[in-house]
């Protein structure tokens, strides 16, 4: 854009571009003078047209108006007479109903006079017409004594049809006597808009003598006008004054060039930053010694703006501009302005953004995962090539797996190759995952003791990067590459390893900027990979932390062939569990849990749930009755760890599904805590979801748990899982169990470890937000081959029958060298469930892994271990029992209790 004072010139550029010999400047002064007497006549002429046309088109308007008015009263008072002396009108006063004989007739008499009303009335003024029927019977508004007397009178009233010219004449009978009045008229804006009609014609006549007269004074000033372009001999001085001083004021540059080529004006600015000779004006641009590009343009005479050419060791901003637009003289007129310090300026302020561009460009694009070595990777990506042409980063062991660095300066330092990248692929770096010990000399290895980066700017000049390895050196400078710097990667404190940075195709070695600027991304990048170290190893000690408290290995059972899957989540590990609890009398439990939350005290809470769930299982409680306990435990646990200003974590939002299998009765009794319901597989391959009655989250209280039972014939499978199995982002929880009931049907020969295989490849996401864990169980059962049952009665001569009933089943067992301590075990149960209990009485013996004796009863006391004194006569029974069977033990049922005892088969 042109300067201030380019803008200010242009308007008056036209009158210096004439400053030619003093003749010339006498005849432009004259004209001037002239100018200013043509600009008052012609001010005078158009006034005195103006009031000459005002003062005609007044006369007019009250000519007409005049005219008007007239011509209205005439034509009333002629239609007034010309009824009065109609035939029939004084009959019709006469007669008995003037109004039925007159209104007609006087409406019609209107419309052809073209007259507003005709009104005929009595000798007391009552009207008998009227064109508003409302109006007739009323007294007539106006003056009618002068028309009593035979007079006519005309007037303006304010009538019943608003302002009113009218006229009112007598109606005479035979004798010469007054018998009514005729009154005609119009309204006042009907004369008004005959005026209207006439006032287009007096305006557009005046007009047009307006028009007339100042075209004749413009065309007489027209000619004096051009000559002095509008000015006084004062103002021309005035202006000339005021340019010259802006001229040698200014620090902008102005160049006057006329229609030749030839410089006009030069001011003193124009003349520093051009380097102009002394005799410049009046001189042809091309004979100045401007760079050829400056002299074009002020030749040419063509447009220009912010424009930047070179004069001598300085930039110049030029706007160039012709002047012969619109009729003025030809050249043009020049602005220069000098950019040199603003060039360097906006240069190093370009540096300094494209700078904090890669910066930012960096934050967004380096740190994107928790990842140690994908951190490593988005660094070298990123510089390659914004900055560099290769970028190798090697990272020490310990930060790989999570773990704090090695002070620095504590000896060797063997760095891993975690990242390289670069604008060809076979560059001869170490290769990637390769440990690298550095030695001291190299930039790596001195910049890893000391934390500071260096610059090898002449790598061919080999001052010691070499000596790490002199043959890949040689190979890698043959390679073309001259250039590196090597960066620690500092964060807290701590140096976990270096990024270097090498150039090859920029011939420019890297510089302290580049250094500057490579220890500013390094540095962000470092607290990236840092904040992923730190990440690593809590994830690292949760993993570990929650697989020490998972099953490692399912204990043996022969009730249910089991297979599992545990998968943690991607965003770090959570408190889902399971487990198989063996249980007495060949039962087996079935557990799976889910805490909500991730981390490490998802996975502690996890721990001490499923060790409360075990102590609770040795008591041999109700799965309804389990769940109770643990809601209870869970709600003390709240309570014991809430912070005082109430911001401890809380464990409420675990889940739990608690199954009690039975392969003799082929029952299985479950109840849930807030968990999802099982998938049942039937033998023919149908899937079901059992109804189980769905308890509240572990932790609420105030609600109860029910236990439902589910009959499992030999070869179901029963399939518990978490949520994080059938619900996800991109699904909700129906849709999942909608997928898994497809992924279960149709395969029955399939077998827990197949099930569990098809459910994650049908089901797991590739990326699971939350915990799975998934538990197979195919049901198997006890023969009745295997189980012996008595019905004992309440008498203590049946203990001898019983126990000899039971010598004889171990014989077909081929356990006859375990019938001595078995009859000692019987004998003493069932005398203590005769003694102490109450009928039905029943003995059940079950041969599985273990020889299994329960004695139940309806009784709900249960028997004691005490050790009996020397002299006691009783108290030694359960003690024998004790010391002869593996286990034993008491559980409760609903109809009592049963004493169990397990021994070691042969």
């Amino acid at each position: 854009m042109a300067g201030p004072f380019g803008r200010s010139w242009v308007s008056s550029v036209r009158a210096l571009a004439d400053r030619r010999p003093s003749r010339r400047r006498e005849r432009a002064r004259s004209a001037l003078s002239a100018r200013t007497v043509a600009g008052q006549v012609f001010l005078l002429q158009a006034v005195v047209v103006v009031l000459l046309v005002a003062a005609a088109v007044v006369a007019l308007v009250l000519q007409v108006r005049g005219d008007s008015e007239s011509e209205a009263r005439n034509r009333s008072v002629a239609v007034a007479e010309s009824f009065a002396r109609s035939p029939g009108v004084r009959e019709a006063l006469e007669g008995p109903d003037p109004t039925a004989e007159l209104q007609p007739i006087t409406e019609d008499v209107r419309k052809a006079a073209d007259v507003d009303f005709v009104v005929v009335m009595d000798t007391r003024g009552i009207r008998f017409t009227h064109p508003l029927p409302e109006q007739i019977g009323r007294r007539f508004v106006g003056t009618i004594e002068p028309s009593l007397a035979g007079r006519v009178t005309v007037e303006s009233v304010h009538g019943p049809l608003g302002e009113e010219v009218q006229a009112v004449v007598p109606v005479r009978g035979d004798g010469g006597e007054v018998i009514g009045l005729v009154s005609a008229g119009l309204k006042v804006q009907n004369v008004a808009g005959e005026l209207n009609q006439h006032l287009p014609v007096i305006i557009g006549t005046g007009a047009g003598a307006l028009a007339l007269g100042t075209v004749g004074s413009a065309l007489i000033s027209r000619r004096l006008r051009r000559q002095t372009h509008g000015l006084d001999p004062a103002e021309m001085t005035k202006m000339y004054e005021h340019h010259d001083a802006v001229l040698h004021a200014v620090r902008e540059g102005v160049l006057i060039v006329g229609g030749d080529g030839r410089l006009l004006l030069a001011n003193d600015e124009a003349r520093r930053l051009l380097d102009l000779p002394e005799d410049a004006e009046g001189r042809h641009v091309d004979d100045l010694g401007l760079d050829p590009r400056t002299a074009r343009l002020l030749a040419s005479g063509r447009v220009a703006e912010d424009e930047v050419h070179s004069a001598g060791d300085r930039l110049l901003n030029v706007n160039h501009m012709p002047t012969d637009r619109d009729g003025g003289p030809p050249g043009s007129v020049a602005t220069l302005r000098d950019t040199t310090e603003l060039r360097a300026l906006s240069g190093r302020a370009d540096v300094a953004r494209k700078r904090l561009k890669l910066l930012y460009d960096a934050g967004v694009r380096v740190g994107t995962t928790l990842d140690v070595e994908r951190t490593a990777e988005e660094l070298a990506e990123f510089a390659v090539p914004r900055f560099a042409d290769y970028v190798t980063v090697d990272l020490a062991e310990p930060v790989l797996r999570g773990e704090d660095p090695k002070p620095q300066g504590s000896g060797s330092h063997p760095l891993r190759r975690a990242a390289a990248n670069g604008i060809r692929e076979d560059a001869p770096f170490y290769r990637l995952g390769q440990l690298i010990t550095f030695v001291p000399r190299t930039p790596q290895g001195a910049g890893f003791d000391t934390g500071r980066a260096i610059v090898e700017a002449d790598m061919a000049a080999f001052r010691g990067w070499q000596t790490q390895d002199p043959d890949r050196a040689r190979q890698i400078i043959a390679f073309g590459i001259h250039s590196m710097m090597s960066v620690p990667l500092r964060a807290r404190g701590d140096i976990l390893g270096m990024a270097t940075f090498w150039r090859s195709e920029k011939p420019e070695p890297f510089d302290e900027e580049d250094l500057s600027l490579a220890e500013e991304l390094v540095a962000r990048a470092a607290v990236c990979i840092d904040n992923a170290r730190r990440y690593t190893r809590e994830h690292t000690m949760a993993v570990t932390l929650q697989r020490s408290l998972l099953p490692r290995n399912l204990p043996e059972q022969s009730a249910l062939e089991v297979a599992y899957r545990y998968r943690p989540a991607q965003a770090g590990v959570g408190g889902d569990w399971f487990d198989v609890i063996p249980l007495p009398g060949a039962r087996v439990a079935l557990v799976v849990g889910d805490v909500v939350g991730h981390g490490l005290h998802a996975a502690a809470t996890m721990g001490r749930l499923r060790t409360a769930v075990h102590n609770f299982s040795t008591l041999d409680l109700p799965p309804d009755e389990l769940l109770w306990h643990l809601d209870e435990l869970v709600a003390r646990i709240d309570l014991g760890e809430e912070a005082p200003d109430g911001g401890g974590a809380a464990v409420t939002g675990a889940t739990c599904l608690y199954a009690v299998y039975d392969p003799a009765s082929r029952r299985c009794a479950m109840a849930r805590a807030g968990h999802p319901e099982p998938a049942l597989v039937h033998p023919d391959g149908s899937v079901e979801f059992p109804e189980l009655p769905g308890g509240p989250p572990l932790g609420l209280g105030g609600l109860p748990f029910e236990t439902a039972e589910v009959h499992l014939p030999e070869g179901s499978r029963l399939v518990l899982y978490t949520d994080g199995l059938v619900e996800n982002r991109d699904r909700d929880i129906g849709e999942g169990l909608a997928l898994l009931r497809r992924s279960l049907a149709g395969q029955p020969d399939r077998t827990p470890e197949e099930t569990c295989e098809a459910v994650l490849d049908a089901l797991m996401p590739e990326r699971p937000s939350d915990d799975i864990a998934l538990m197979v169980a195919r049901t198997r059962v006890l023969s009745s081959a295997e189980v012996a049952q008595w019905d004992v009665p309440s008498d203590p001569a049946a203990v001898g029958r019983v126990r000899a009933a039971a010598a004889e089943r171990m014989a077909e067992w081929g356990l006859e060298e375990m019938a001595f301590t078995t009859e000692l075990i019987l004998s003493e149960l069932i005398t203590n469930a005769i003694r102490y209990g109450a009928e039905p009485i029943r003995l059940r013996m079950i041969r599985d892994r273990n020889l299994i004796c329960e004695v139940s009863d309806a009784s709900s006391t249960s028997p004691h271990l005490r050790r009996a004194a020397t002299t006691d006569e009783g108290g030694r029974g359960l003690f024998l029992v004790a010391q002869v069977a593996e286990r034993w033990g008491t559980r409760y049922t609903a109809e009592g209790k049963v004493i169990w005892t397990e021994q070691p088969l042969p």
